[in-house]
């Protein structure tokens, strides 16, 4: 796998802009290639991110919660700033924020939570200023208890609204398999009460393959609303399943990159590696970065 050095990849950035607006819409873009390091807590930051650029990705999604590498409360203006430096000496975007902030509980649950976004938002817009990424996360509950969650969601999701406006950043739910919000339905729906456009869907297929929903049915009903894609592979059923690394499945990743881009989705797509998967003994991150790379790099238009 080559790649460019810094002056040869500034010279074609400038010569891409260079090319008149007219012949550069003629081509479909080409939709970026991310990492989450969700995947990759046992490595430190610098290690994962040089891993990531070395594999040949585009970009990064950094994760949130306690004890990963971007956990607000452990990062100071300092910290914030030698972060944002590492992204670009390793020509990696920020992609996406991964927190998990369910929005059930009580009051002071909620609460918690609103601050927690707050802090989320915020470290966004000092990582990327003038752009932040989206910041990801599912809501909580179970498949069973969606009817009884639904408003909840739809009222504490406008709050989410209101944090996110006010910090011009994207919040994006995901649907999971496991979870109240799991279905098409209910995630338009959903989207549809808040009625903000600072609050989007995660997509990600291997939920919905799990349910027996078509790839192709999904795209059409959620990609219009989705800010942020992430894949891998599944196997099993909606009751008993287990997640894998993209390639190891049966997921047609060129059918769903084409798929994606003809339903004019510009955002990034990002491997996530479950927690089934990074959990097992034995799981290297590297050797599984490289892994996704190779199943995935011919679909999006990367060489390994």
């Amino acid at each position: 796998m080559s790649r460019l050095s810094r002056r040869e990849w500034l010279l074609t950035v400038s010569a891409t802009a260079a090319v008149p607006a007219a012949v550069r819409a003629s081509a479909l873009p080409r939709i970026p290639l991310g990492f989450s390091l969700y995947g990759m807590k046992s490595l430190a930051l610098q290690e994962a991110l040089k891993t990531c650029s070395a594999c040949g990705y585009d970009g990064v999604e950094l994760a949130l919660m306690p004890g990963y590498h971007a956990d607000p409360a452990t990062l100071n203006a300092v910290a914030r700033k030698s972060l944002r430096t590492q992204l670009v000496d390793s020509r990696l975007s920020l992609m996406g924020l991964m927190e998990n902030v369910p929005a059930i509980g009580d009051a002071a649950a909620h609460r918690a939570t609103l601050d927690r976004l707050k802090a989320a938002v915020s470290l966004a817009n000092d990582l990327a200023p003038g752009s932040p990424p989206p910041i990801e996360t599912i809501l909580g509950g179970k498949p069973a208890e969606w009817d009884k969650l639904k408003e909840t969601f739809a009222t504490r999701l406008a709050d989410w609204a209101a944090v996110a406006k006010d910090g011009k950043t994207v919040i994006a739910v995901k649907p999971h398999v496991g979870n109240a919000l799991h279905s098409p339905d209910a995630a338009k729906w959903l989207i549809k009460q808040v009625n903000s456009p600072w609050i989007r869907l995660a997509f990600d297929q291997s939920h919905y393959e799990l349910r027996g929903i078509k790839m192709s049915d999904a795209i059409s009903e959620l990609i219009p609303l989705t800010a942020f894609v992430h894949v891998k592979d599944a196997k099993g059923t909606a009751e008993k399943f287990q997640f894998l690394l993209p390639g190891e499945g049966t997921t047609n990743y060129r059918d769903y990159a084409k798929q994606l881009a003809e339903a004019k989705y510009a955002g990034p797509v990002v491997v996530e590696v479950s927690g089934q998967v990074s959990g097992k003994a034995g799981y290297d991150p590297a050797k599984a970065a490289e892994s996704c790379f190779r199943s995935l790099s011919p679909a999006f238009g990367l060489k390994d």
